[in-house]
């Protein structure tokens, strides 16, 4: 779509607003609204300015000013405003270079999708995340210098079942969550309104469905795209479950592990290289896979480290990454097999169907940076001829230890994944796709996270201590 095309679609749709959002450093959408009357050709060109300074991680409050430049193919009406508002997706520019900013995740995906090409190895990369999330009744949190507390509830929860109140007494029992019909999951038409409304949007549904979790845990999953239009569609799929779960009176997040002792909220990622509209991950090699595809694995494995200060960027994240809830945490390759971080899926022969998933990210990455991140490292694993190594078909969760420790593993923790950034990022600089500065400001973003927490007391070390 044009400029002159967007304009139009302004005009037909009856729009008295319009919504300018971009995506900042940790993934989260931030937005400015102008009178529909100020959409001009003009501010296609010269966009909208804002205070770079107040974005987390961006700029210094002395060098603040930035522009906001609209992507007209990117424009569609907001389903939840009162007035009917247009919205569209913007890149950002530096005012004075007028050169597309080194710190915006949309960039960097797009430079990312440049070098692909100039590689020669593939024109398109297609991302397909499965994006899990937690609908809650009531959420109450808080952190003060003598406090510190959270409470979650939803009606679906096993751990409500009391005399309290009206309780009709279905409640989905730990770990029998994933597929029960209604009453015993509640938020079908919740999750229904939300894919309609996605579908709306113009995102490709193929599936719903309630998680494994007892309380509350969701799953909807879309059909892949190319690696932009993916991470933009995710950021779009954020908004609307936030929103639809805020029109029903309840909270939704992608945190990895809000409950314990319980499943937490991962982010499968399948994706797979297309060249002149043709497959490459297809071949004669382990699980109908081309030669290609098992590199791509090696690239991700040998980065699986720096790639998880990404794709699981909280210090959350790390307690969702642990035995005993379907978290995948040793880095080996399998088909069909749920335990190992990366699956080759097996349910079409067709070779457009061929694909690896990477199990381990979840939702709170930052889409543009998680997806690039996952297929630089693919791209050195294929430039370097990386071995993945002998695949493990066996159920890694009942490894004996001594097996077990020849298998690499996932980083226990946001410092670790952190510190791995610090040391092995070479394969991102390439193509200036990631800058040093870039870098240097994700690892003090957070490194400033780690820090917080780890110098508040915890209501378990309470427990654990406070009478010894």
């Amino acid at each position: 779509m044009t400029a002159k095309e967007a304009i139009k679609f302004i005009e037909e749709k009856g729009a008295k607003l319009v919504d300018f959002r971009f995506s900042d450093f940790l993934g989260q959408w931030q937005h400015t609204t102008v009178p529909a009357h100020e959409i001009t050709e003009d501010i296609f060109e010269d966009g909208l300015g804002f205070d770079g300074s107040s974005i987390r991680g961006w700029q210094a409050i002395n060098n603040s000013d930035m522009i906001m430049l609209p992507d007209p193919a990117t424009i569609k009406m907001d389903p939840y405003t009162e007035i009917p508002t247009a919205y569209m997706i913007c890149n950002i520019f530096d005012p004075i270079s007028k050169e597309r900013y080194t710190k915006d995740p949309r960039n960097i995906a797009a430079k990312a999708i440049k070098y692909l090409q100039s590689t020669g190895i593939a024109d398109t990369a297609f991302f397909g995340p499965e994006a899990e999330f937690f609908i809650f009744d009531n959420i109450q949190y808080d952190t003060t210098k003598n406090s510190s507390y959270y409470v979650v509830d939803t009606e679906e929860g096993n751990w409500n079942t009391g005399a309290e109140g009206h309780n009709l007494g279905y409640k989905i029992r730990p770990k029998e969550g994933y597929f029960p019909v209604p009453p015993l999951d509640s938020l079908f038409n919740l999750r229904n309104e939300m894919v309609m409304t996605m579908e709306e949007q113009g995102l490709y549904i193929e599936n719903s469905h309630h998680e494994v979790a007892s309380g509350g845990q969701c799953e909807i999953d879309m059909r892949f795209n190319d690696m932009i239009s993916m991470a933009d569609d995710l950021q779009t799929f954020k908004y609307i479950v936030k929103n639809t779960a805020c029109k029903y009176g309840k909270s939704a997040t992608f945190m990895p592990k809000p409950l314990f002792e319980d499943n937490g909220s991962g982010m499968h990622v399948h994706q797979s290289l297309w060249k002149d509209g043709q497959p490459l991950f297809a071949g004669e090699e382990y699980a109908g896979m081309s030669e290609m595809a098992l590199y791509y694995i090696g690239g991700i494995i040998k980065h699986a480290h720096t790639i998880a200060a990404f794709t699981n960027p909280t210090t959350n994240s790390y307690k969702r990454l642990v035995p005993g809830f379907e978290a995948p945490v040793s880095l080996a390759y399998s088909s069909r097999n749920r335990s190992a971080s990366l699956r080759i899926p097996m349910y079409s022969p067709s070779p457009k169907a061929k694909r690896v998933e990477v199990r381990f990210p979840d939702p709170m990455a930052n889409p543009y940076l998680a997806f690039t991140v996952m297929m630089m490292a693919g791209l050195d694993g294929i430039q370097n001829k990386i071995d993945p190594g002998e695949p493990m078909d066996k159920n890694l969760y009942d490894l004996d230890p001594i097996e077990l420790s020849s298998i690499p593993q996932m980083p226990s923790s946001l410092e670790q994944a952190i510190n791995a950034l610090e040391k092995d990022h070479d394969f991102l600089l390439k193509g200036d796709v990631f800058t040093e500065d870039v870098i240097a400001s994700w690892v003090e973003w957070k490194r400033d996270e780690i820090s917080g927490l780890n110098s508040r007391p915890h209501p378990y070390e309470f427990f654990m201590y406070y009478d010894n």
